[in-house]
């Protein structure tokens, strides 16, 4: 049976994650109008791919912003403000009357996601007990992936009913308006949650408020643990007591930035370049280039969508006891099998008169492969790249380090969905998804050689 401190602890991760499902409510919502925006702001290609990448913008500044505001501010705060500006874009992104208007709330929703992205994960880190900690962490991603796949339902639906996207449904609006406004919901939950939760102890000795960690930790581990954290937390950080700044990230012995630093660079792009975005984003916009009609595309990303939230449950319940690289090795290696497999099949696939490509027997075939992908990167890559960076940095620089990693993560999320489009329409999508396996190949050598394993270390233990 599960005690109080337990279900408090459990309780304050599942606040955090709600962040984690408008993160990705957020981000799938944008798959099912891309039409109603081409239609509604006749946008060529070019500019439909920054309607779709300009919350990315805002991502990139979010969670830059938001990791160094952390730590002068508080975890909970940056958490109370994202979901207010959720609440803002999900209003403002539906309501919009031109693509100018309609990239503005983008990029506020954008602000909102890049801040819960790196505060969520790091928050939860920062109250879980080590022993379960990546489990705890990892629901994150569950979250992020329930709401990638509530928004694809949400879209399959409403365009069901509408009879398009792009048709009228409720109150003389469009069906693709009402796919951002069905955000509000879990938007303003998510800011009502959060005044029921505590501030991060770890921010509270940082600010040298001993008295307020000291009374949180003794309710999240007890009397005695309390006061043996409160005691390492306080030893964890600069010896001179100095508040966090961007200029811990120098190794004040080589005068270059920390190796640490370059780690959290590296898992953050990566995680970008094998192209999940693309199917997450442009997946209704990928299966009808190759021959399936809107509803069924929109059909496609649930099944995906269910696919992931499997393929994250697995990590939760095993990631605290297999460790986080074994996890990333599997998955780069999986996720470089299926796009190869991917690419194998556009190659040979057939193009009609219009120039659309037609799989025909490999349909199939490229559908297995992009769920297995997409399983893959959800085991992997998704969930434990995270988790990583929650946990990597010291204390002193996890702010910083999160700001750092972060903004790579989102900078590097916006150069692949806004070339994608691009590409499509040039290259096509067999040499997109080349570019992609190339990635995933290349990922393998990297946490080969560079990762190290974070399972069962204490925070105050992470040395950089």
């Amino acid at each position: 049976m599960m005690n109080k401190d337990a279900f408090f602890i459990l309780f304050i991760a599942c606040v955090a994650t709600i962040g984690g499902f408008l993160f990705g409510f957020d981000s799938g919502v944008i798959n099912g109008t891309v039409d109603g925006l081409r239609l509604a702001f006749n946008s060529d290609s070019v500019a439909t791919g920054f309607n779709v990448a300009s919350m990315l913008l805002g991502c990139a500044v979010g969670a830059f912003a938001a990791g160094r505001l952390a730590d002068i501010i508080g975890r909970k705060n940056i958490l109370l403000v994202s979901a207010v500006l959720f609440v803002i874009s999900a209003w403002g992104s539906g309501i919009s009357a031109t693509s100018l208007e309609f990239i503005f709330y983008r990029i506020v929703g954008g602000l909102a996601v890049g801040a819960a992205s790196v505060i969520a994960p790091a928050y939860i880190s920062e109250i879980a007990p080590v022993k379960y900690r990546g489990m705890l962490t990892s629901i994150q991603q569950v979250a992020i992936i329930s709401g990638l796949f509530t928004a694809f339902v949400s879209n399959y639906y409403l365009a069901d009913i509408a009879g398009t996207s792009t048709a009228i449904l409720w109150m003389g609006f469009e069906a693709w308006r009402w796919m951002f406004w069905i955000e509000l919901l879990p938007a303003i939950l998510f800011f009502i949650a959060l005044c029921f939760v505590p501030e991060s102890p770890r921010y509270l000795v940082m600010k040298q408020d001993v008295i307020k960690a000291s009374l949180v930790l003794k309710r999240l581990f007890g009397e005695e643990l309390g006061q043996e954290k409160l005691a390492e937390i306080q030893s964890s950080l600069a010896e001179d007591k100095h508040q966090p700044k961007f200029s811990d990230l120098i190794d004040k012995k080589t005068n270059k930035v920390r190796t640490i630093v370059w780690l959290g660079v590296g898992l953050a792009t990566f995680q970008q370049l094998v192209g999940i975005n693309v199917v997450f984003y442009y997946g209704a916009v990928l299966w009808q280039a190759v021959g399936f009609s809107e509803s069924d595309a929109l059909l496609i990303n649930i099944i995906s969508g269910a696919v992931s939230i499997l393929a994250c449950c697995i990590t939760l319940f095993y990631i605290d006891k297999v460790g986080r690289k074994p996890f990333l090795v599997i998955g780069s290696i999986g996720m470089t099998i299926t796009l190869s497999v991917l690419v194998i099949a556009f190659v040979n696939a057939d193009v009609d008169a219009q120039g659309a490509l037609s799989l025909g027997s490999l349909g199939i075939v490229a559908l297995i492969a992009a769920n297995a992908y997409v399983f893959f990167f959800n085991l992997s890559w998704g969930p434990v790249m995270w988790v990583m960076l929650a946990e990597m940095f010291p204390n002193q620089i996890r702010g910083s380090g999160l700001a750092v990693s972060g903004f790579a993560q989102w900078f590097a999320n916006f150069i692949v969905t806004m070339t994608f489009p691009i590409m499509l329409s040039s290259v096509g999508l067999a040499a997109a998804y080349g570019a992609y396996s190339l990635c995933a190949f290349l990922s393998i050598a990297f946490v080969v050689k560079y990762v190290h394993e974070t399972k069962g270390i204490e925070l105050e233990d992470m040395t950089g």
